[in-house]
């Protein structure tokens, strides 16, 4: 029997499918102890339900860039990534650095990157710019491949043209920066609107926000929510991630710290009831050849498999238990 995988996207653009949490580090100490974690919590999915993002942006000390370029290169290529889903962050397009930056990367750990990061462009022409010298570094380097980028939306210019930047290829993912983007505004934006419940409710962040998640799911590219500064109090993480995905359509967040990675994974999990009917309706679907189907007398079609196949995708990037039938879908 043909796979959802092989029927649901015929000429159209995949959609990623990646795990909810970015983990970001700027300390080796810091990063690899994200590594362990990440192996551990590997352990009943099979999978890493979170990628470790290295900065070399904020994490590295003035004058020290390239040393500390060459040591994320080292670290996504050592033996502990054992999953590969270890990226980095590279300076913007205006610090001197940048361009060495990637060029350090690629080089010595391109063929195990899942993705780089580029912060603060000022439109798209910018990322446009970053993309071509990664491409240019890429086939220099016969890395054989093209590096998925994920672009922080900060400024006021790359909110202007965020659509443009959703639609420039090889971008994975929108990232929205919501300190920097308070930030930019002079203090015409409380700096409550930095955390919760505010960053929820002040309309030039809400409108942000959903303009990125629009953009970003219109182009078929992953929204990902900015952090929230709460680092213990667990139910609170969990509110900030649910409120992200129910609300924003958020797929995926950025952590800080670890305490804040297993809420925010349960919290952008699928419920299992969810979970369990779509696992009935795509074997059904499957059984009929992925022609139209009744289930719990609803119709449903390919327009409704893909949804639901998505669902099921994410569940499992999620480490949420799947039905034992569901199995066969993944094969």
């Amino acid at each position: 029997m043909r796979q959802p995988a092989d029927v649901l996207f015929a000429g159209e653009k995949p959609f990623p499918i990646l795990p909810a949490v970015d983990h970001y580090a700027g300390a080796e100490k810091l990063m690899r102890k994200a590594m362990s974690l990440q192996a551990e919590l590997a352990e009943s999915s099979g999978h890493p339900i979170f990628d470790i993002t290295c900065d070399c942006e904020d994490g590295a000390r003035a004058g020290a860039e390239q040393e500390h370029a060459e040591m994320c290169a080292e670290l996504i290529m050592d033996a502990g990534n054992r999953h590969g889903r270890i990226a980095a962050r590279i300076h913007d397009v205006t610090h001197a650095h940048w361009q060495a930056d990637l060029d350090i990367l690629v080089r010595r750990a391109g063929t195990r990157l899942p993705f780089i990061t580029f912060p603060k462009p000022r439109g798209a022409a910018d990322v446009a710019t970053q993309i071509g010298e990664l491409r240019r570094i890429e086939k220099d380097a016969g890395i054989g491949r093209e590096i998925p980028v994920h672009v922080l939306i900060e400024t006021h210019g790359a909110l202007r043209e965020v659509w443009q930047i959703a639609a420039l290829p090889g971008v994975e993912s929108l990232d929205f920066g919501l300190m920097d983007f308070v930030s930019g505004h002079h203090g015409a934006i409380p700096g409550s609107a930095m955390k919760s419940p505010g960053q929820f409710e002040h309309p030039l962040v809400t409108r942000a926000k959903c303009e990125i998640s629009a953009a970003a799911l219109a182009n078929g590219v992953v929204p990902s929510h900015n952090v929230t500064t709460e680092l213990n109090d667990l139910d609170t993480i969990r509110s900030d991630a649910r409120r992200a995905r129910l609300e924003f359509g958020y797929l995926r967040m950025w952590s800080i710290h670890p305490n804040q990675i297993v809420p925010i994974v349960e919290a952008m999990r699928p419920d299992f009831s969810e979970v369990q009917m779509a696992s009935e309706i795509l074997l059904a679907a499957q059984a009929a050849d992925w022609g139209p189907i009744r289930h719990d007398g609803k119709l449903h079609d390919r327009a409704s498999y893909r949804y639901y196949w998505e669902l099921l995708q994410r569940a499992q990037a999620t480490g949420a238990r799947l039905p034992d039938d569901a199995a066969p879908l993944f094969t």
